[in-house]
């Protein structure tokens, strides 16, 4: 029997659900979908919409990308990037991101964006072989998100001094 390599916890985790307006969203179509083909069959009107909310509430679940903070790594949605590639993170609110987001902003910036969520943390690329100057991430828990990566990156400093110690 092998043991299983433990990971610790992730410094941070969330996934970017849909707001409740999205939720709301999934269950009116499915109901429009019932509503639609009532007077055709009842029978077959409930079974269809109860398919479709089934296959909205899958695709919604799916679609929705997580941010993760763990092993020196924060992922947002498909991208990762190690925290030693990263500066400072700054919380955004509302008015921040719309500014972010605006005229001026560079497109090479990493974008993991939903819009039913107000707040965001941007923080630095600082590897100069990155062409990416930044990444702007949604965050319903901010200023968690933000400390957890100066956590993170303040640990993977004392891990290289205590590695160049060792050698």
């Amino acid at each position: 029997m092998t043991a299983r390599a433990s990971h610790p916890p992730p410094a941070h985790t969330e996934r970017l659900w849909p707001g409740l307006l999205g939720w709301a969203a999934v269950a009116g179509f499915a109901l429009l979908v019932l509503i639609a083909l009532l007077p055709v069959q009842p029978l077959v009107a409930v079974a269809v919409g109860v398919l479709a909310l089934v296959v909205l509430t899958v695709a919604a679940v799916r679609t929705s990308p997580r941010v993760v903070l763990r092993d020196g790594e924060l992922r947002a949605g498909p991208a990762r990037i190690p925290v030693t590639d990263l500066g400072v993170a700054r919380v955004l609110d509302k008015a921040q991101v719309r500014d972010a987001m605006g005229p001026g902003s560079d497109a090479r910036t990493y974008v993991c964006l939903r819009a039913w969520i107000p707040t965001a943390v941007h923080v630095e690329v600082v590897d100069p072989r990155d062409p990416t100057p930044g990444w702007l991430v949604s965050s319903r828990r901010p200023d968690e998100l933000a400390a957890a990566i100066t956590r993170a990156q303040g640990e993977e400093k004392d891990q290289a001094a205590h590695s160049e110690q060792m050698g």
